[in-house]
């Protein structure tokens, strides 16, 4: 009886009593989807025009993590307002899409990472009411951090370079290619 009792006890005692998270405890391994809104700048390749804008789109990926080291892939695909014109050229840049790999370091619910891998767009031509559009492949790299905020919940801001490469444009007469900047902001939902 006594032995029930004390055992009894400790159960009751075990209940309320809680050990400590770790420090590293949130985990950044998994699957997650997410939306983004950035802001594009860029320089057409053999032309003077630099088009800019927004874009917006949606995102998804996979990370896996070991410790502090976190690795995965992410892709995303956004449309996007770039556009400048110059008489008589008018280039703008109405989607973009990139699948890059991700490594960084998270120190809890806090990661910093770098990114690189494929690029992919569209760049349209207008000269004279004559219109002309090429998708293009090419490339992209670039850093950033996310915090999450809550268990599935994560914000981020990264900044990306990416180069189009380019393609022979009969409107202009000549190769054209887009390298651009972008500045983006994301939310993302972990599942």
């Amino acid at each position: 009886m006594l032995i029930v009792l004390a055992t009894g006890g400790v159960a009751r005692a075990a209940d309320y009593y809680t050990v400590p998270s770790p420090l590293n405890a949130y985990s950044w391994a998994g699957p997650y989807l997410g939306g983004t809104l950035s802001y594009v700048w860029g320089q057409v390749s053999n032309n003077v025009t630099s088009p800019s804008g927004i874009a917006g789109g949606i995102e998804a990926g996979y990370n896996w993590q070991r410790g502090q080291f976190v690795f995965g892939a992410e892709t995303d695909l956004n449309l996007s307002s770039a556009e400048a014109t110059l008489a008589p050229w008018q280039f703008s840049d109405p989607w973009f899409g990139t699948l890059r790999g991700r490594a960084g370091v998270a120190f809890g619910n806090v990661m910093a990472y770098g990114t690189l891998g494929l690029a992919y767009g569209d760049l349209r031509a207008n000269v004279a009411g004559q219109t002309e559009d090429h998708t293009n492949l090419g490339w992209t790299a670039g850093f950033g951090g996310e915090v999450a905020f809550t268990g599935h919940w994560s914000v981020k801001a990264e900044w990306l370079y990416l180069d189009l490469g380019s393609s022979a444009f009969t409107v202009t007469g000549t190769n054209n290619g887009l390298t651009a900047n972008l500045i983006r902001l994301g939310v993302n939902y972990r599942f």
